[in-house]
């Protein structure tokens, strides 16, 4: 498997902070917050392929590029990225040797907790 880093998401992760479309929660929410195989389904549906890939940070090459499979490491619920799904993305690429992706994954982490610092 040659999983690499999602140039496309990360960028569009990117603007979405920027945009302040986050939920700055903690790591352990992302079991209730990542989308359920239906909402997975019903986004598919509706936007196509390349939208859904925005929201992963890993591209596997070894799946074709209309399938569920090719897409790793989920880090929002496909309106806002969770400060808990950048969180399990970053581990998991570095349990997995991933290091462009968890590198990435670290950055989207660093402005978000610059975000949460901020908070009142």
């Amino acid at each position: 498997m040659m999983v690499k880093l999602n140039d496309k998401a990360y960028d569009h992760a990117k603007r979405l902070i920027e945009k302040g479309q986050v939920v700055l929660d903690d790591r352990d929410a992302w079991s209730e917050h990542q989308p359920s195989t239906a909402d997975e389904n019903a986004y598919l549906e509706k936007h196509g392929f390349e939208a859904y890939g925005r929201w992963y940070l890993g591209v596997d090459d070894e799946h074709g590029e209309e399938t569920k499979g090719r897409y790793k490491f989920p880090y929002g619920d496909f309106e806002k990225v969770h400060r808990c799904g950048v969180l399990s993305a970053e581990v998991r690429a570095g349990q997995q040797k991933y290091t462009d992706i968890e590198l990435a994954a670290a950055h989207l982490h660093g402005l978000l907790d610059s975000m949460r610092s901020e908070e009142p």
